[in-house]
């Protein structure tokens, strides 16, 4: 089972990105996922959460009303829409989901990050 995040990449402030997290392998549910970030020298830190149905997110208070969750149960896959972004927005960004395998075993999965740079 793993997770691969794709859509980084340097944007200038103001801009938008869109980040995807596509879970892949031995799947039978994905529960809950959220998206982390790390700055140099910081924390990891949540940026936002849903739950399993999509129908409750919860989000860092600095991205609040820019960044919006979401998911695509069919496709196994979990979006972050980023707007008007900003230079304290500059990390890596990883995504997490709780995965129920075939097997029935419970994991937590980290995807490998992918870098977003906001230039000013």
């Amino acid at each position: 089972v793993q997770l691969v995040e794709s859509g980084g990449g340097l944007v200038q402030t103001g801009g938008s990105l869109r980040l995807s997290c596509a879970a892949s392998g031995s799947i039978l549910s994905i529960n809950g996922m959220g998206w982390y970030r790390q700055a140099p020298g910081k924390q990891r830190e949540l940026v936002a959460a849903i739950t399993r149905s999509g129908g409750s997110t919860n989000y860092a208070d600095s991205v609040k009303g820019r960044f919006t969750i979401s998911r695509d149960n069919a496709k196994n896959t979990m979006y972050l829409q980023m707007n008007s972004l900003k230079p304290e927005d500059t990390a890596v960004y990883y995504c997490n989901a709780e995965i129920t395998t075939m097997t029935l075993r419970y994991l937590e999965v980290w995807g490998q990050g992918t870098l977003v740079t906001v230039s000013s």
